[in-house]
């Protein structure tokens, strides 16, 4: 492979070769040896490709190692923040030996810069625009808001780039994360701060200001709070705006340890595209509803088929399993001689004694008449116990239920199986109530 890559070396564009499996970089040509400040070919096999060529954590939010194929190329193009660049970029896949390599030349096709009192804002337009264009094409709001906090994050040069958004109780989580190479991740520490953590910050977001803290040891005292939080993460310095849906902030983003030179700059930034986070977080509300709508039976809140089968699909390897499948016995009669109202009631019911008696595992509706739970890696004492309290709230609730169940921890995965046995014991139980009341059939 080694006479390949020579092939590359003296060209005037950016080249480099890494493993797509491992993301480490194998081969990287004079050009862009010099543009990363690596100082020998031996020195790139010491690196991850996303770590040293996009200064990120993680492997890149626009990465299209899946789009690649041996004898195809992908041309697109895209501006590199840390080379400060606008690059035509030509990828391809090589195969050898069992290893699966991404080859990518890089072309610099960054117009000169204009000498005039304009260019600093036709610059700006531009890296903006950049942001916006690539961010938009990103296939769900997690991904266009995930791109986004990386472009910034590496165009402002910070360690981090992340959003806060309010949860019901008043608290905040950090929903969104991008860190540099080398910085340490904080989104799994930061969920449900207290509100007293931010809420000199929401003051001043009441009032239409930012926050810009040039040096964190000038709050620690009139801050304590927030100064302990912020400098656990190693900060020292930030940059963070508002983000406001009709006139009241929901959320807020921004910069941890941006060149102290250029915060007002960052402040710029950030208000600019803090119009398109909010327009993107709204997008993914709205598909989060929609996902929801399209999962949930709307007469009970319990998931519908669809639900089921992803939840199978994605829950396949347990310990142990229970299974209980349970009938609304008398329910044709009841709309027949009461009205369908009614028996929507009984429904409803029926859905609500199952979440209070097994809250947290898989709850469904998969007929008319007929629900069905899934608990995973529960014990068989606690399914007899959950199914005794699921028989007592039916009295409560005045539903009748026919229930069958069963538990296994021999081939707990194979849940059609466990399905069709307690479904099994449901019919036997219903048999019982019908032959009890005298009742042939419905």
């Amino acid at each position: 492979m080694g006479k390949i890559w020579e092939f590359f070396d003296t060209l005037s564009e950016y080249v480099y070769v890494a493993d797509m499996d491992t993301h480490d970089l194998v081969y990287m040509n004079q050009m862009a040896l010099k543009a990363f400040g690596v100082s020998s070919p031996e020195e790139v096999r010491k690196h991850k490709c996303h770590a040293l060529l996009q200064n990120c954590s993680a492997p890149c939010t626009i990465c299209n190692n899946d789009n690649l194929r041996p004898g195809t190329f992908l041309k697109w193009s895209y501006y590199h923040t840390g080379l400060q660049k606008f690059l035509y970029l030509i990828d391809t896949m090589i195969e050898e030996e069992g290893h699966r390599y991404r080859l990518e030349i890089a072309i610099d096709i960054s117009e000169p810069k204009q000498a005039n009192a304009d260019s600093h804002y036709l610059s700006l337009e531009m890296l903006i625009n950049e942001g916006l264009r690539v961010a938009l094409q990103q296939p769900t709001p997690d991904a266009t808001l995930n791109f986004l906090l990386e472009y910034l994050g590496k165009l402002l040069k910070g360690d981090r780039a992340y959003i806060f958004e309010k949860n019901e109780t008043g608290g905040d989580n950090n929903t969104y994360e991008w860190v540099a190479a080398g910085v340490t991740p904080e989104k799994e520490d930061l969920q449900d701060l207290p509100p007293e953590v931010c809420a000199s910050w929401y003051q001043k977001f009441s009032e239409n200001k930012h926050i810009m803290i040039e040096d964190l040891e000038k709050i620690r005292e009139d801050d304590p709070a927030l100064y302990h939080v912020l400098h656990k993460q190693n900060i020292s310095s930030l940059v963070v705006v508002p983000l406001y849906d009709n006139g009241k902030a929901f959320a807020f983003y921004g910069i941890d340890n941006p060149p102290a030179a250029s915060l007002e700059y960052t402040s710029g930034i950030l208000h600019i595209m803090g119009h398109f986070i909010v327009a993107a977080l709204k997008r993914r509300n709205l598909v989060r509803q929609l996902q929801d709508m399209s999962l949930r039976d709307e007469l009970t809140g319990l998931g519908n088929r669809h639900a089921l089968h992803l939840f199978t699909e994605k829950n396949d390897h347990y310990a142990s399993v229970g299974i209980v499948y349970c009938d609304i016995t008398g329910l044709k009669a009841a709309n027949d001689s009461k009205g369908h109202l009614f028996g929507d009631r009984l429904i409803s019911n029926a859905g609500l004694c199952l979440q209070k008696a097994f809250d947290g595992y898989g709850l469904f509706r998969v007929g008319g008449d007929e629900l069905l739970v899934i608990c995973p890696d529960i014990s068989h004492e606690l399914l007899e116990e959950k199914v005794a309290m699921l028989r007592r709230l039916t009295k409560e609730y005045e539903v009748n239920l026919a229930i069958g169940y069963c538990w296994n921890d021999q081939n707990a995965s194979a849940i059609n199986i466990w399905m069709a046995k307690a479904e099994s014991a449901m019919y036997q139980e219903k048999s019982a109530y019908y032959k009890a009341k005298g009742i042939e059939h419905r």
